[in-house]
């Protein structure tokens, strides 16, 4: 009997359990567009920007927190190392924009 209990507690430990793991979030870029527009993620994530247009882009930082050249069909990462809201946009496309909130692990 003993050992059932303990079967069952560590079964609700580990169901109980949040999934901590570092994640990749994917943002595709077409029609001069990031999608999603908004992103929410943890310090560890990885964004990645997938470029389905025929030009070029960039994911900037306004922070500087990183600046990634996406030619036309190719993909770039980025690691998020750091808590806090991060609005980014294409340096070539100004209009084109786009959010990360980021929230500590």
């Amino acid at each position: 009997m003993r050992a059932i209990a303990c079967l069952c507690v560590g079964a609700a430990m580990v169901l109980g359990a949040s999934d901590t793991r570092a994640k990749t979030i994917r943002v595709e870029i077409s029609k001069l567009l990031f999608a999603p527009v908004e992103i929410k993620a943890r310090v560890g994530d990885e964004i990645e920007w997938v470029n389905n247009d025929f030009v070029a882009h960039t994911a900037t930082a306004r922070d500087d927190r990183f600046d990634v050249e996406l030619e036309p069909g190719k993909s770039g990462r980025v690691t998020l190392e750091k808590a806090g809201a991060v609005d980014y946009y294409c340096r070539y496309h100004p209009n084109m924009t786009g959010r990360v909130s980021v929230s500590g692990q």
